[in-house]
């Protein structure tokens, strides 16, 4: 890892735990244990590394995905893998990250949401194809209207206007939903492969 992914790495790791208003670039100098002048030889200012974290981060999801992908043994085996490593993420995200990015980041959480749409309709794109091929996902789906679907109720499930955090839990949130999703694209060949795998 270069000094830079170091950078990015740290400093994901502090708005996660902390939120991303209450993180100041001083903050992030003394965590990384650096002036802040040698910090932004590295990063114009709070935005530009905050957007830089955002790429940076999706990269890292994509992959995960990869060596994912070359492991689980079927098209449900690679739902529920990705299905874990969301919720591991989820639980490290302090509840207000999403909340800071929406109302004092919009042009960074527009950016985030854009990348991250366009990288989980291919993800799911690509599941659904596989999963019909083997037989497991019922033959007569849509697959680019259930990988948008899919996209659409993700970020519902993050909407706190219909899901506030004092009511909700996000990972039970995000489990029920891919639970809601498996059972409706599964063949009866897959719906008993869920059952045997006794996950979901």
């Amino acid at each position: 890892m270069d000094k830079k992914e170091k950078i990015l790495a740290q400093a994901e790791d502090m708005f996660l735990q902390y939120g991303i208003k209450s993180v100041t670039m001083d903050d992030i100098a003394r965590h990384l244990g650096m002036s802040k002048k040698t910090l932004y030889q590295y990063v114009e200012n709070k935005n530009d590394l905050l957007a830089q974290v955002m790429v940076q981060s999706i990269e890292k999801h994509k992959q995960e995905l990869v060596e994912i992908r070359k492991v689980a043994t079927n098209a449900i085996d690679e739902m529920l893998r990705i299905a874990k490593v969301v919720t591991k993420d989820l639980r490290r995200m302090k509840p207000t990250v999403m909340y800071d990015l929406q109302k004092y980041y919009k042009d960074i959480w527009n950016l985030m949401e854009n990348l991250h749409q366009e990288h989980i309709y291919q993800c799911i794109k690509e599941n659904i194809e596989m999963g019909v091929k083997q037989g497991i996902y019922r033959e007569d789906l849509d697959v680019d209207i259930i990988a948008k679907l899919f996209v659409g109720k993700t970020l519902i499930v993050v909407d706190e206007t219909l899901f506030p955090l004092r009511d909700y839990n996000r990972e039970d949130l995000f489990n029920t939903y891919i639970k809601y999703h498996l059972h409706g694209i599964v063949s009866d060949q897959g719906l008993k492969l869920l059952q045997q795998q006794n996950k979901i």
